[in-house]
């Protein structure tokens, strides 16, 4: 009897495991949405180029499995997506825009328009950025938290564009980059602006309050900056103690911080003192080099060392003043150099364009001016890609074609591993398993 209630159960059980298993084949089976193929592939975790790739896609935008579109076949209700011809990469991701800045309103010229002008301007970025194959972008400051509304209407079906990481306010120190410096106090309110800390207590609450608000990220003003009035690039602005108030505050809710710092001595402090991304990193010095290169804990360098083109080419046009042209001169060249040092002595290195200085639909030509200075294609596609997603802390979600991931793929004509200015004009887009139009 025994023996029999043992037999019993075990039928049962297989039974069990049977209809199981079943349910879970046909669960599959109904998932897979689309499929993806094209001539090429660039596994950017390997750094190989894959053959006649099938990238199928669950319901939920999400890759379910890859294989080889010459043996595996598909049902006819699974929608291909053909890019016979074409090479696919994965989506890429700029980890340094402003989608709220219209690059060609500079100085003030933007005193021409009202408060929720900015706003509306982003929609148009979002989808240019987009279109330009940056299907992930990391928004590092906005007034009135413009980043994080157009995320909201973007994740809810409101408005097209990337994946946005967005930081909401920026937090610095009062006159500092990150502060309002073009109007005189009669025209500014006695109150700080938003993000404007001058004490720990102070600067903790910002971080609090920005993530309170659905940041993020959190972008902090280590140094002066180039487009902003009375400050010069190289000067340091948070005290190293004040930066590590801001990364300890960011860390313990789970979320990054990015700093922008110019200067040699402001980046060495945000180095210390934790900060994840350090952003521009113009005038870095071997010290600051070093320190990036050796930390324990990943120290991304973010460097838009293509934009000064636009720039010096059509600031004056725009409105940019005189006195901002000539720190972009300045500081253009030593950026382009440092990038070339800091790549070669190991640091680790992310895609960031300054889209909102240079218009957003122009970002991709970036990927020449960082092979011309030190990178390979290969690299200079990486940083776009899998560092990115490794420096947002979402390698599960976004940076490679891979299981799991979201679909998020371009499609371009040749082969950016021979010419990576095919980058600059990508052929297509899908995004999250759907092709963009």
């Amino acid at each position: 009897m025994d023996q029999g209630v043992t037999f019993g159960a075990k039928l049962r059980a297989s039974a069990r495991i049977a209809v199981l298993l079943f349910g879970v084949a046909a669960t599959s089976a109904a998932a897979q949405n689309s499929v993806i193929t094209a001539d090429k592939m660039i596994d950017v975790l390997t750094g190989k180029t894959v053959e006649f790739p099938a990238v199928f896609v669950g319901s939920d935008g999400r890759i379910t499995s890859i294989a080889d579109a010459r043996t595996v076949k598909w049902g006819s209700d699974v929608k291909h997506i053909d890019f016979s011809g074409k090479t696919i990469l994965p989506g890429l991701i700029d980890m340094h825009v402003h989608l709220d800045g219209p690059a060609d309103i500079g100085g003030y010229r933007g005193l021409e328009f009202t408060d929720s002008f900015w706003g509306m301007t982003a929609v148009g970025s979002a989808q240019a950025m987009l279109k330009a194959g940056f299907t992930t972008v990391r928004n590092v400051g906005s007034d009135n938290r413009n980043d994080i509304g157009l995320k909201q209407a973007i994740d809810n079906g409101y408005a097209v564009g990337p994946r946005i990481v967005p930081a909401g306010y920026s937090i610095g120190a009062t006159g500092g980059h990150c502060d309002s410096t073009f109007l005189p106090p009669s025209l500014e309110s006695a109150k700080k602006e938003e993000g404007i800390a001058d004490s720990p207590d102070e600067l903790r609450y910002q971080v609090r309050r920005q993530r309170k608000y659905g940041a993020e990220v959190i972008k902090v003003c280590a140094t002066g900056g180039v487009f902003s009035r009375n400050t010069e690039p190289g000067q340091q602005q948070l005290t190293e103690s004040e930066l590590r108030v801001i990364a300890d505050e960011a860390h313990q809710w789970g979320i990054r911080v990015a700093a922008h710092a110019h200067g040699g001595d402001g980046i060495k402090a945000a180095i210390r003192a934790g900060i994840d991304t350090i952003e521009h990193a113009s005038l870095v010095d071997d010290e600051g080099i070093r320190l990036a290169a050796a930390r324990a804990r990943p120290v991304w360098f973010s460097m838009d060392i293509y934009n000064t083109d636009y720039t010096q080419a059509e600031g004056a046009k725009n409105g940019v003043l005189q006195d901002n042209l000539r720190k972009d001169r300045e500081v253009a060249q030593i950026q382009r150099d440092n990038f070339r040092k800091a790549h070669k002595a190991g640091v680790k290195m992310v895609f960031g364009s300054d889209a909102g200085v240079m218009p957003h639909a122009l970002v991709g030509r970036q990927f020449r001016t960082m092979v011309q200075y030190g990178m390979t294609p290969l690299e200079a596609i990486q940083a776009a890609t899998r560092n990115g997603a490794q420096a947002l802390g979402r390698e599960k979600d976004v940076g490679a074609i891979a299981v799991g991931r979201f679909a998020d793929i371009i499609a371009v004509d040749g082969d950016p591993l021979a010419d990576v200015g095919e980058l600059a004009s990508v052929d297509a887009v899908v995004k999250g398993g759907k092709r963009v139009e």
